[in-house]
């Protein structure tokens, strides 16, 4: 370890020699950070999966027999690995260069000089400085100064605490009052809350019903498809009567049927693309699951600063109640010379009272937090003045004064009053007995998309909570003019007790003077209502309320802390590009859940088949050729086009069970088709086993086409193109390409009996689609009835 810290000079900070020497010792802040994988990271994960390791051994035994045609579909798992890894690679790339934009910032001191460095550029000993909103990156301690911060990332404890010269910081907690300059005593991995930090991504690692469900699928196929392999030609070599070569290829043809892999390519495609559709509309995305959660929301909770209105304060007038006692533009210039504070509302004062005429000296301040609701500043000589909300500086109700602050309220307006007693600040607190100098009227214009946009989440069945710190009655007359449906359904926070937000969360469209705390409550009770909740938050107060929601969005000029905790960040800061967010969304999981149906329609009905060959039918009745004609033009290639189709519907239910309800029926009627053949070859007249192959491929073709037909509907001019497209492809394949896809031709009667199964499969499969709409029918009216 270095000694020389004992010498640096807090004045100056560390020198480019002193700076180099740690650099060169280790003593880096470097840390895992970032949003996407690795170069490295991609390729392994696109290569080395347990399904490409199936491939590879199922093509050497093709190769081994000597079937070479039946190796087609090993071009398609290639061309899905290449295109795989191309998306992913280019996603990373974009995200990447915007991660940048987002990523913290410190004004550290060097030779004497404050510079902007990157957290990973932090040596051990750095001096910087923190104000609220700050992220700590590594662990310091403070030298001057005194902050509020809040350890709840580190402990789950959202009090919180002083620190004065002398205490730690640690990293992974973030300032949410005061200033101080610190210096650095753990860097990298020797950062207390290291291990915080490397779980930042497993914060982020939300619950992803499409996640899950395809790691479901993925998991069960991986299961039974070696074991099922192995039993499947044990039986056709040896009890059927097979020869090694057609075993090989039945076997063969089987397993590739059960692997879903177009299903984990199509997923990653679709995802990567629509974080690079989110970028271009300058919206990073830091967790790629979290665009499925905000395609199922149904709640979106916001503040109204900064999206309702534009977050540009200003101070419209000061209504002076003792006006010769206490000159109040020079009171708020010299409280804003001490305080920290650096929020719209503190910005708006500077430019009302820009510099005191008269310095007046400091002993004592308290920096505004969201939790008290108020900062004061002890002058020594003048006693203390406090500025803020009128119920949380006094505790005397006068009425007049009470009405003056309802009037301006209730045209929208923010009202601050200015208070003076001759007290001193006790233990980070003030007396309530105060006399009421002024009051502040301030003024935040909407912004003019607002009602626009505040339409489109209402026509599009999303509920709209405004949880705000400001007065409740402020907050409604900004939603009435912003025409926020409810509006007049407001409640004032501070007399509500934790134990009664459960009760009330959903009553309320508006809920004032809400602590960070109780923010976080109600986006918590919002989920135990089994609400799927978004949340739209620029500053530290709201930083636990983020970490509790389903699908948690900040601004770029929001605080460090926000930024971190996001899933979402808005680059420009623009809450008018929320809905076309929402819509990319909604496309791309609605995409997903379309074209996932098809790919589980040849997974099901091959796993199935392969179990019914174990037991009851003598031979798997495809090639590997055969189902690769089928799979290829009735699902890998429709669902590349379907997962670029607009598709802005709220998605709803069970991703599992929305997909199979699709495709149940499908590969239903495929395995009702395959026994159908084996009973005519069994019962009515015998058939060659190329002829039932021949049957089984026009038949499981026929089944595959109606389901992308329901998948399609209803039909656009796109959705036509393509049903039609592959419809005619797959006739002329057959007609005209039957020896490279092992078909033969078929004799009158057997052509008779495929086409009477032709006209019985769509029947057939209305019938189950009925069955399973009925189901839901069912099973909702249960949990109606539960309610």
């Amino acid at each position: 370890m270095l000694d020389e810290n004992k010498h640096i000079d807090l004045s100056i900070g560390l020198n480019d020699k002193q700076v180099e020497e740690r650099i060169q010792k280790g003593f880096i802040n470097t840390q895992e950070t970032n949003i996407t994988k690795s170069y490295k990271e991609i390729f392994r994960d696109n290569i080395f999966t347990l399904f490409n390791l199936i491939n590879a051994i199922l093509a050497g035994l093709i190769i081994f027999i000597g079937s070479f045609k039946n190796l087609l579909f090993l071009g398609v798992v290639i061309s899905n690995l290449v295109i795989g890894i191309f998306q992913e690679i280019r996603a990373k790339r974009v995200l990447d260069k915007l991660s940048l934009i987002t990523q913290p910032y410190l004004d550290v001191l060097r030779n004497g000089k404050i510079v902007q460095l990157h957290m990973e550029k932090l040596v051990l000993d750095d001096v910087m400085f923190l104000k609220s909103g700050s992220q700590v990156c590594a662990d310091c301690v403070v030298k001057e100064g005194k902050v509020e911060v809040n350890e709840s990332l580190l402990t789950g404890e959202s009090d919180s605490i002083v620190k004065n010269t002398g205490d730690t910081l640690y990293s992974g907690s973030f300032v949410i009052s005061g200033n101080a300059k610190v210096q650095v005593t753990h860097v990298g991995n020797d950062s207390y809350a290291q291990s915080i930090l490397s779980d930042a991504k497993v914060f982020r690692k939300h619950k992803s019903q499409l996640r899950d469900s395809i790691n479901f699928i993925i998991k069960t196929t991986g299961i039974i498809i070696i074991p099922v392999g192995i039993l499947l030609f044990t039986k056709q070599y040896f009890i059927s009567d097979a020869t090694f070569a057609d075993a090989i290829v039945s076997t063969v043809a089987a397993l590739i049927g059960m692997i879903p892999e177009g299903l984990v390519l199509l997923t990653s495609i679709a995802l990567a693309v629509g974080a690079i559709n989110l970028a271009r509309r300058q919206t990073l995305v830091q967790e790629l699951y979290c665009i499925e959660t905000l395609a199922r929301v149904d709640t979106l909770c916001l503040d109204k600063t900064g999206t309702i209105t534009e977050g540009n304060m200003r101070v419209e007038d000061v209504l002076t109640l003792i006006p010769h006692a206490y000159p109040t533009e020079e009171i708020l210039a010299n409280m804003m010379e001490v305080l920290s504070d650096d929020n719209a509302t503190a910005q708006a004062i500077r430019s009302y009272a820009p510099k005191p005429s008269h310095l007046y000296t400091a002993s004592s301040f308290l920096s505004f937090s969201s939790a008290r609701k108020y900062s004061a500043v002890t002058f020594e000589g003048k006693g203390t003045y406090i500025l803020g909300a009128y119920e949380f500086i006094c505790d005397h109700c006068d009425e007049e004064l009470r009405k003056m602050i309802i009037e301006q309220s209730s045209l929208g307006n923010r009202v601050l009053v200015l208070a003076h007693n001759n007290q001193k600040i006790v233990r980070d607190s003030i007396s309530k007995q105060n006399d009421i100098i002024a009051l502040l009227i301030l003024s935040d214009p909407i912004r003019q998309e607002a009602p626009a946009t505040l339409d489109y989440f209402l026509s599009q069945g999303v509920d709209l909570k405004i949880i705000s710190g400001d007065d409740p009655k402020t907050v409604c007359a900004i939603a009435r003019k912003a025409h926020l449906k409810g509006y007049e359904n407001f409640i004032d926070m501070s007399s509500i007790s934790d134990d009664e937000i459960p009760r009330i969360v959903n009553r309320y469209t508006i809920f004032g003077r809400v602590s960070p705390i109780q923010k976080k409550l109600l986006i918590k009770a919002l989920k135990n209502h089994k609400h799927v909740t978004a949340m739209i938050g620029d500053g530290v107060n709201d930083v636990m309320a983020l970490k509790e929601a389903d699908c948690s969005i900040s601004v770029a000029q929001g605080s460090e802390a926000a930024k971190n905790i996001a899933n979402l960040v808005l680059l420009d800061n623009n809450f008018a590009n929320m809905p076309r967010i929402v819509d990319e969304g909604r496309r791309v999981i609605n995409n997903i859940q379309r074209a996932a149906s098809l790919f589980l329609v040849k997974t099901t009905f091959s796993t199935i088949l392969s179990i019914l060959t174990l037991f009851f039918i003598s031979r798997y009745p495809f090639e590997p050729i055969q189902l690769t004609l089928i799979s290829s033009l009735t699902i890998g290639i429709p669902s590349f086009f379907l997962a670029l189709e607009a598709n802005h519907a709220r998605v709803e239910g069970n991703f599992l069970l929305n997909v199979l309800g699709r495709a149940l029926p499908g590969a239903l009627c495929v395995v009702l088709s395959i026994i159908y053949v084996n009973i005519i070859s069994m019962f009515i007249m015998p058939i060659p086993q190329d002829n039932m192959s021949t049957m089984c491929v026009i038949l499981t073709g026929t089944s595959s086409l109606i389901v992308l037909y329901r998948v399609c509907h209803p039909f656009t001019t796109k959705r036509l193109c393509i049903f039609l497209t592959m419809s005619i492809g797959f006739t002329l394949a057959i007609i005209f390409m039957p020896k490279l896809f092992s078909l033969v031709r078929l004799s009158y009667m057997q052509f008779l009996f495929t086409i009477i199964a032709m006209v019985i499969i769509p029947i057939a499969m209305d019938f189950f689609f009925r069955c399973g709409k009925w189901m839901k029918i069912k099973e909702h009216l249960l949990n109606v009835g539960k309610e």
